[in-house]
């Protein structure tokens, strides 16, 4: 089905208020190491940008770091979801695959222990209490996508298909260390093609 002009930007929303409010359900509860949700979350496009995992953070605006959501891809997508379809890649005319398919990456980033002044690297003390919070972190966002995305589905009898994809820790680099999480979805379509009576 063709796909709705909005159907990519309202999941990317939906995953980062799913994962947001996980990440700090996680600090409500007293885990340890759990940071709370970023004061830096949001959708962007392209590839998350390493300059927001300490800055603009104070009491008052949440937890340091930055999450984001982007979007990998978009692929046509049948039977054999999450894969590719490629049965559809030279049909004519304005005849969409069955199933669309969005591949979302969430890049979570907090702030890596460094040298001090006079050179040294940080202690074992500081890099257990950075592990701990990525770990946390990872674990985190890794289940508030089993257990969110059942739910985003416009139709709750049929709940929406997705994969959870490879998740992985990144960095430090420039101070920042983090994770970065894929995960595929299945799109509602409109049911017909833009342009055709009916379209929205």
């Amino acid at each position: 089905m063709p796909l709705k002009p909005h159907a990519v930007i309202e999941v990317a929303e939906a995953v980062l208020g799913c994962v947001c409010a996980a990440l700090d359900a996680a600090r409500e509860d007293g885990v340890e190491g759990a940071l709370g949700c970023p004061c830096r979350a949001c959708v962007i496009p392209g590839t998350a940008a390493w300059d927001g995992c300490d800055g603009g953070c104070g009491p008052d605006t949440g937890a340091p770091g930055q999450l984001t959501v982007s979007v990998a891809r978009v692929f046509p997508a049948g039977e054999g979801f999450p894969t590719v379809d490629t049965s559809v890649q030279n049909l004519r005319g304005c005849k969409p695959p069955p199933l669309t398919a969005v591949e979302l990456v969430i890049t979570l980033l907090r702030c890596a222990p460094t040298q001090d002044e006079g050179m040294c690297p940080p202690s074992c003390e500081e890099l257990r209490d950075a592990a701990t919070a990525v770990y946390v972190d990872a674990s985190t966002v890794y289940s508030a996508l089993w257990c969110c995305l059942p739910g985003l589905s416009p139709n709750p009898r049929r709940p929406r298909r997705f994969t959870i994809g490879q998740q992985t820790v990144i960095g430090p680099q420039g101070g920042c260390v983090g994770l970065e999480q894929r995960v595929t979805i299945a799109l509602p379509g409109c049911g017909t093609c833009p342009g055709e009576d009916g379209a929205s």
